[in-house]
Order: C-alpha cells, then structure tokens, then sequence
C-alpha cells in the first residue's frame, strides 16, 4: 500500500511561506510592544519581504514542484518554474517598494492607521499573491486569490473616521466578492465536467468531454474567465478602480495597481493557456475585444481628468492602470491565436515588470505631494521642478516611460513587445487599436510633465523645498528611479527573463 503522505519542498515554497510567518510574527509582536515602539513592525515588514524576494535566488537554476499527487509526480499542486519566479519577484519587490511608502504613510497618519493590523494585512495579502502564480490546481488558485484580495479590502477600508475610505472599501469588496462567486461557479462547472482540479489534468480532459457534459463545461469557461475579468479591472468590470484608489491609503492604491493586477493577470494566463488551451477558439476573441475595450475606456478615462478636481493625480493613475490593463491582456489574447504562445505570455510578463517599476515610482512621486498637498491634484504638481528639482525630474522620467516616449525606453521597449505580440498573432485590428490608444495617452502623459516644469503660480515655499524627505521615501524614489533607468538602458535583459516555463 503506497503512503498518502506527500513530501514538501520547503526551498520551493520559501518565498510566499517568509512572507506568511512574518506577517504572524507582527501580529504577536504588536501584543507586546508599547505604542511608542510600534514603528518597528513596518522594519520588521520591510526586512521580511526583502528575505522572501531573496529567497527566490536558490530557484532559479531548475523548475522545482511539491504536493504532488502519490502515484503520479508529473502532476503537482504547486511549481516554481520560471513564470512562477517573474511574478513572485514581481510581487515580492512591488511589496516591498510598497511598504516602504507604507512606513512614512503610517508615521503621517496620526494613529489613524493602526500598525499592528496593517501589517497583518499587508503580508498576509503577499503571501497570497506570493502563492498564486506557483499555483496549478483549481482549489489552490482560488485560495490564493482570496488570500491575497480579502486582506486588501480591509486595507483600504482600514482608515478610521475616513467615510470615503469605507466607501472605497464597500465597494472593492462587493465586486471582488462576486467575481469570485462566478469564478467558482465556473470552476465547479469546469471540475463537474472533467473530474479534476489539476491544470495540466483538465487541460488533457476537457477535449473529450461527451456531449452530455459539453454545455456545461463551456458554461464553466465562460464564467471562469468572467470572474478573472473582475479581478483584472478590465472593461466593463472596472467600475471599482477609480474610487477605491482615491479612498485607499496611497501606498494601498500603489499595492493594487501594481500587486493587484499581477495576482489577476497570472490566474488568467494560468486558467487560459494552461488549463484550456483547447478552448483558444473562445476565450483569445474575448480577451481581445476586452482588452481593445478596457485601454480605451482607461485612456480616455484618464484624458477626461480635471487637473483641479480633489484627488485628480490619483484618479488620472488610477484610469492609466485600467489602460494599461488593456495592454496587458493583448499578449494574452494573442496565445490563443499564435503558434508560440509561451512567447506570447513572455511578452505580458516583461510588460508587467516594466510597468511595475515606472508605476510604482510614479506613485512614490504622488505620496511624496500628497504630504503638503492633501487633496493631491494635477494642479498641485505646477512647478515642482522649482521646489524640487529631482523629485520632478523623475516623475517625468516615470510618466514618459508609462506614454513610451524617450528616455523612457524602457516603455517604448514594453509597447514593442506588445505591438510584436499582436501583429504576429495575425491581429492586426488590436494592433492598430493599441497605437490610436497610445496617442491617446501621450495627451495626459504629456499635459502632466510639461506642467511639472512650468513656472509655479506662487513662488515655492523656501521651508517645504527644504524639509528632508522621510528615508523610506527616498528609498522608494531611489531605488524606483534607478530599476527605470537601469532597464531603459538594457530593457533586452527583462525578455531574457521573461522566457517562461508553462509548457
């Protein structure tokens, strides 16, 4: 009688498991430390993320897999191959930029935040976006998705006194809480039809579904992708961005753009070209009206703006990551219809990282505006570049490379890959769709920067020039601005490791 006891790879499962334990070493640490000793768990945030982001170094030489089926080692729960390290590196890093924003928000916030909690939240949420892309069964995407997005409802509600926070978070939660009932609903269908939950599985399966079992299986896809559609804020399930970016503390909003939508993306390409790749004929068609949808309702969105309005920085970033979004799901549009659909894939992958980086930066800008302008708006930005030479020197860096426009190659690089993606698929029409949104995008790109070194209205307040900026912040300028630079200098190097696993 063979054992049902399943080994476990503990070197594979390190990163999103560092990240979990830590998140419980400052929930009980919060019990003992005195109020005024509190800012020490965002250190120990802070230092944990960067021991889970290293742990990603021993995996890199070979594919490691764990839980495992007895009988059967081809078919495991649970990977870390190359797709599974490009989106942990991505989560693991975009956390950490995060929670060094997070660490001077908390100390600005006036205990409005409180620490202990936070931080539960924010790496419990890590380790499980940590999770999902290691995923490649059913159940254990569903779980990391809920463990990764139930967290972040409470963070961006988490503000104390603060209606329009609570709002945000109401809604986050309503939407996010019904795109996981289809998707359920979906996958039930998917596992009825099939008899399993194992990716590789229901991919071999669902082909020779009998007739009986057809409807209900193609039902199960539809909803599946339905569900993955909400997560990813494509159009028209993107309703909820705007709002809760604005009413989410800032570092929240940066964590959701950027965190949030690796989590969406990867259980997509996990669902689609892993899971139903016979089913390529459907879905591909989907994604790429969706996706010729969703960057221009976000570009356009964003081009709508009033630099004057309250929290317009803000909203203009948070309507650029729904366009951006429509990026996103070009390549993966084009798996269905290309003939190399791990290249494709690739092509998402290297989009998202360089996204992530110039994004994240971008934010970092606006949290830094954010302290002497509460109501952070477009407007408030006029003239930074008399205040603060290099802070907007490189908020026009970030925002040239989000319009990929020179020095920003590194966005020129990252819209080129997607143009190769969509054109050698044979969709030409997206292609053509995805250069007019471009233009689009260069109008508020533009607008913005140009504005950062126009002469202020009132001449800059000496004190606030010279007030020190927080060191966690110029941590996240820094290293932001230096990964932009660094990439736009070699963006070859990000396709390199962009080359994925999945089949």
């Amino acid at each position: 009688m063979s054992s049902l006891v399943q080994s476990v790879d503990w070197l594979a499962i390190a990163p999103p498991t560092v990240a979990a334990v830590v998140g419980l070493v400052v929930l009980v640490a919060d019990l003992f430390l005195a109020e005024s000793r509190k800012p020490l768990l965002g250190w120990i945030a802070v230092g944990g993320l960067a021991v889970a982001a290293l742990m990603l170094l021993p995996l890199l030489d070979a594919d490691r897999s764990t839980f495992c089926l007895v009988g059967d080692t081809e078919v495991c729960s649970y990977t870390a191959d190359r797709f599974t390290l490009v989106i942990q590196l991505l989560v693991l890093g975009g956390a950490l930029l995060c929670a060094l924003l997070s660490v001077t928000a908390l100390k600005d916030s006036g205990k409005r935040l409180p620490e202990g909690e936070y931080w539960f939240l924010f790496l419990s949420s890590a380790a499980g976006a940590a999770l999902l892309p290691a995923s490649r069964d059913l159940a254990t995407l569903v779980v990391a998705l809920e463990v990764a997005s139930l967290p972040a409802f409470a963070l961006v509600g988490l503000r104390h006194g603060d209606r329009r926070s609570s709002e945000a978070a109401l809604k986050f939660f309503l939407s996010s809480v019904t795109a996981t009932a289809v998707s359920l609903l979906g996958i039930s269908f998917v596992y009825a039809a099939t008899g399993t939950l194992h990716l590789t599985r229901v991919a071999e399966r669902i082909q020779d579904v009998d007739g009986q079992l057809a409807t209900l299986a193609q039902t199960g896809v539809v909803l599946t992708l339905v569900g993955f559609a909400f997560k990813t804020a494509a159009v028209p399930f993107h309703f909820w961005v705007p709002d809760t970016y604005v009413g989410a503390p800032l570092p929240i909003a940066a964590y959701l753009s950027v965190i949030g939508k690796a989590v969406g993306f990867s259980g997509l390409i996990l669902v689609t070209v892993v899971a139903l790749p016979s089913y390529a004929d459907a879905w591909a068609p989907a994604l790429a009206v969706l996706a010729a949808l969703t960057m221009t309702v976000g570009n356009v969105g964003a081009l709508r703006q009033q630099s004057t309005r309250a929290y317009s920085a803000v909203r203009l970033l948070a309507w650029s990551s729904v366009g951006q979004a429509g990026y996103l799901l070009v390549p993966i549009a084009a798996a269905g219809y290309s003939d190399d659909p791990e290249k494709s894939v690739g092509s998402t992958l290297a989009y998202a990282l360089m996204y992530s980086a110039v994004n994240l930066g971008a934010f970092a800008v606006a949290a830094l505006v954010g302290r002497t302008h509460r109501l952070n708006r477009v407007a408030d930005y006029r003239g930074l570049y008399a205040a603060s030479p290099l802070t907007a020197l490189l908020m026009g860096f970030f925002l040239l490379c989000l319009a990929g426009l020179p020095p920003g190659v590194i966005g020129l690089f990252a819209k080129v890959t997607v143009f190769a993606a969509a054109v050698d698929a044979g969709l030409g029409w997206l292609a053509v769709v995805m250069a007019v949104n471009v233009v689009i995008a260069l109008v508020y790109y533009l607008r913005w920067t140009a504005l950062l070194f126009r002469a202020p209205e009132t001449a800059p307040d000496g004190e606030t020039a010279a007030r020190r900026l927080p060191t966690p912040l110029t941590a996240a300028l820094a290293l932001t601005g230096v990964l932009g630079i660094a990439l736009s200098g070699a963006p070859q190097l990000v396709l390199r490791f962009t080359e994925t696993g999945l089949f």
